[in-house]
């Protein structure tokens, strides 16, 4: 199926996570418990639709080493895109945005040493994470479908 991306990231704000990662999926969970207006639609980067938003930005659809946000139609990646995630979800994390204060390329580097060993440190699953009902608007299929 193919999805109109341009109209897509500009409508939602979309965090694509890897499906197979164990701390991704935690990830996924903790945005579900604590963004609690569903502002970011998450979807699975080895989905269809998330290969076709990485396709998109020009990114790889078979080596993923980083969290994607689409944010306001931009895309932020690396320790950025965790710091934007984090200031939008307000007190207690936004106090994150400290981490403004480290150099980009200090913050990327640490960032990159997690994410490219998160396999290793953390493991993988076989078990994607699925909407329910309860979790269904946090999802971008579920968004697109409803609008």
């Amino acid at each position: 199926m193919s999805y109109p991306i341009a109209t897509i990231i500009q409508k939602h704000d979309i965090i694509l996570f890897d499906a197979i990662c164990m701390i991704c999926n935690g990830w996924a969970k903790f945005l579900i418990k604590h963004d609690q207006h569903a502002k970011f639609k998450l979807v699975s980067a080895q989905s269809a639709l998330g290969e076709q938003i990485l396709h998109y930005y020009g990114m790889s659809t078979s080596h993923y080493t980083t969290m994607v946000v689409i944010l306001n139609g931009q895309l932020h990646t690396e320790s950025t895109a965790l710091l934007k995630v984090m200031q939008h979800l307000g007190l207690p994390f936004s106090l994150m945005n400290a981490g403004y204060l480290m150099p980009r390329p200090i913050r990327d580097f640490l960032y990159r040493r997690v994410a490219l060993n998160r396999y290793w440190l953390f493991g993988q699953t076989n078990n994607c994470l699925i909407p329910s009902a309860e979790n269904r608007p946090h999802f971008l299929e579920h968004a697109i479908r409803e609008s």
